[in-house]
Parts: structure tokens; C-alpha cells; sequence
């Protein structure tokens, strides 16, 4: 079987794609979030369930990104006007007043540039992508669901705490690690470092490779 790469994608851990777009909170580059993370996800279309629930979700949430320095900014390939019209009808048949703004991708040069277009999927609609960016612009995370099912915003707001938590200890998290949560120490680069570790009591030990602690 022949297996083709797109190395046009993003990758991770290089810097995000640059973008310049017009936006329901007028024109927003990558630019404009220096020193700040940045949540950035594509919904197929405006006006449908799924979408409608994720962006309800997204809002819930918002005030836990903002207290993590982060941005949320979402994307779907409509128009301004639909977006905006679209917000008034969330206000309107369900409470919510979304507070982050909504690229409008017509030209389809954001969704493009990030691989938010999958032909197997749909044609001129951008799949539901999530992107999580750095305050240095770095590309940290990525993940990608199917048409027919929505993303949990809960994890969203983890991995972005988990991913600070990394950052600020030198650390790593285990899986579904919480605040408060042991985090996990980088292996020993030696054997002789193992072997202190070992018996100086200082970590949570399960074997030389396996080491935990509290912050």
C-alpha cells in the first residue's frame, strides 16, 4: 500500500501558519496573540446542531481560558454576515451570547493553510479541528473529529492547563492528569542518576523509568 504525506500541513511544535482574517470582532492576525495561548477551531457550517452545541460549550468555558491567558477564535468557511447572524440566533433560542470572534474563511486561505479541509470528509466545509498555539506562536496541539460528533470542551481546557503545567515544571502529565494530580519527572539520563533517585525518597517511585511527585 502506498502511503502519501501533505507536507503542507502544520506541524507540531513548529510555528503555527500565519494568518490575516476578518473576523465578527473585526480583523485579527496570529500576530495579535503574542504572549497569549490561543484555542483556534473549525466548525463545518453555521446554523447546524452539532456546531451550535460546540460553540455553547466553547462559551461555558470561557471564562476557565481566560483565567489560562487564553484566547478562543473560531472558523467556518461563511460569511461574516452569516456568522453574525448566527450568533444573534444562539442569543435568541438558547441564552448564550458567544464572546470570541469567528473568522470568516470563504476564501478558504485559513482553513487551507491548517488542514481543516478534508475531501473525504466534505468538500467546502472545514472539519471539526482543534488547534492550541503558544504564546510564542508555536503549534502545541492538534486534534480532529468526525462531521457527525462534537468535541469535549473539558478536555480542551485540561490540555491546556496539563500543557502550561509542562512548560512552568520542566514535567510531564499522566493521562487524564488533573490540578492538583502528582506530574510525571523526565527519565533519569543516567544510570547512576537512576540509581539516586531510587533511594533518595524525594519522587514516588515505581521503577527507575517511572517517577511521580507533587508540585
Amino acid at each position: 500500500m502506498e502511503v502519501t504525506t501533505n507536507t503542507g500541513l502544520p506541524q507540531l511544535n513548529a510555528p503555527a501558519p500565519a494568518f490575516d482574517a476578518v473576523t465578527t470582532h473585526g480583523r485579527k492576525t496570529l500576530e495579535d496573540y503574542k504572549g497569549k495561548w490561543l484555542v483556534l477551531f473549525s466548525h463545518p457550517a453555521d446554523f447546524t446542531p452539532v456546531c451550535t452545541t460546540e460553540f455553547i460549550g466553547f462559551q461555558n468555558r470561557k471564562a476557565d481560558f481566560d483565567a489560562m491567558n487564553c484566547e478562543l477564535l473560531g472558523l467556518s468557511i461563511d460569511s461574516h454576515h452569516s456568522h453574525i447572524a448566527w450568533e444573534l440566533n444562539i442569543k435568541q433560542n438558547f441564552g448564550v451570547e458567544i464572546e470570541f470572534p469567528i473568522i470568516a474563511d470563504l476564501d478558504m486561505k485559513v482553513a487551507t493553510a491548517y488542514g481543516m479541509v478534508h475531501p473525504g470528509a466534505a468538500d467546502t466545509s472545514a472539519v471539526r479541528a482543534t488547534f492550541i498555539i503558544d504564546p510564542e506562536g508555536i503549534l502545541r496541539a492538534m486534534v480532529y473529529y468526525p462531521m457527525s460528533n462534537g468535541r469535549q470542551i473539558d478536555e480542551f481546557v485540561r490540555l491546556v492547563e496539563a500543557m502550561q503545567t509542562s512548560d512552568a515544571n520542566a514535567c510531564a502529565t499522566p493521562e487524564n492528569w488533573r490540578k492538583g494530580d502528582k506530574v510525571i519527572v523526565p527519565p533519569a539520563a543516567t544510570a547512576e542518576e537512576a540509581k539516586a533517585r531510587m533511594e533518595s525518597g524525594e519522587y514516588e517511585c515505581k521503577d527507575f523509568y517511572f517517577c511521580t511527585k507533587s508540585l
